[in-house]
């Protein structure tokens, strides 16, 4: 059962943010549900991935505050991650624990339980003792994700996690998502994919470093804003 609450697990206002003078996200406000799924859409350029730095921590704002009561535990692309780096796919999905160990320390019992839950739901322990740069793309994603699940933060942030995976890496990924959400984590997920934005719960439309649209999919990706944003014309 989904375990859902009123309250928001992010909330943001006013934000400001940018790389130069000109900002990417300008006067941008919003909130996001605690135990549900939201999905980021918007067209390249639209501010997707500062929104989610920002979230992350990673950058921060010229102005305007972001509001959340835990540390997120943020999966980066897999294209993040060079293929010369000299460790395994179980080693990787351990260093998700370090959020709780810290760097180095000899793992518990209950953190290789973690680990090894964690490596099992993504299908990923014929693979443990490989070394990632050798994994194909989506089995590289799966195991970065398997690391952010690893870290049990209750709000996790993805970027793009299926894109230009197969059919089956991106059924596995969303599988892992629905089930981490299920157990009471908050997901929110920048996405290009239209399906997997409307299995989500709540969805943001950014267009040119602002929010256009917020609300259930159904409701905001209407033929309209999918015309305004992306030029899409509904087929006659």
């Amino acid at each position: 059962m989904t375990i859902t609450s009123d309250q928001p697990e992010i909330t943001v206002r006013d934000l400001t943010v940018g790389y130069t003078r000109e900002p990417v996200l300008r006067g941008f406000s919003a909130t996001f549900p605690r135990g549900r799924m939201t999905a980021v859409v918007g067209p390249n350029g639209s501010g997707k991935s500062t929104l989610l730095g920002v979230l992350a921590g990673v950058l921060r704002p010229a102005a305007g505050s972001v509001e959340r009561d835990r540390e997120p535990a943020f999966v980066a692309q897999r294209s993040a991650v060079s293929d010369s780096l000299p460790i395994s796919v179980r080693d990787t999905v351990s260093m998700g624990r370090w959020a709780h160990r810290g760097p180095w320390r000899r793992l518990t019992a209950h953190d290789r339980a973690v680990v090894e839950e964690c490596l099992a739901g993504l299908e990923l322990l014929p693979v443990a003792a490989r070394r990632l740069g050798s994994l194909s793309g989506g089995q590289r994603q799966r195991a970065l994700l398997a690391q952010g699940l690893a870290q049990e933060s209750g709000l996790l942030l993805l970027d793009e996690p299926g894109s230009g995976l197969d059919a089956e890496a991106r059924r596995l990924i969303s599988a892992a998502l629905e089930n981490t959400k299920a157990q009471g984590t908050t997901v929110v997920q920048v996405t290009h994919d239209f399906a997997e934005a409307m299995r989500a719960d709540h969805c943001l439309v950014l267009d040119g470093g602002k929010l256009v649209a917020a609300g259930a999919p159904g409701a905001v990706l209407t033929p309209r804003v999918l015309e305004e944003v992306w030029g899409i014309r509904p087929l006659s």
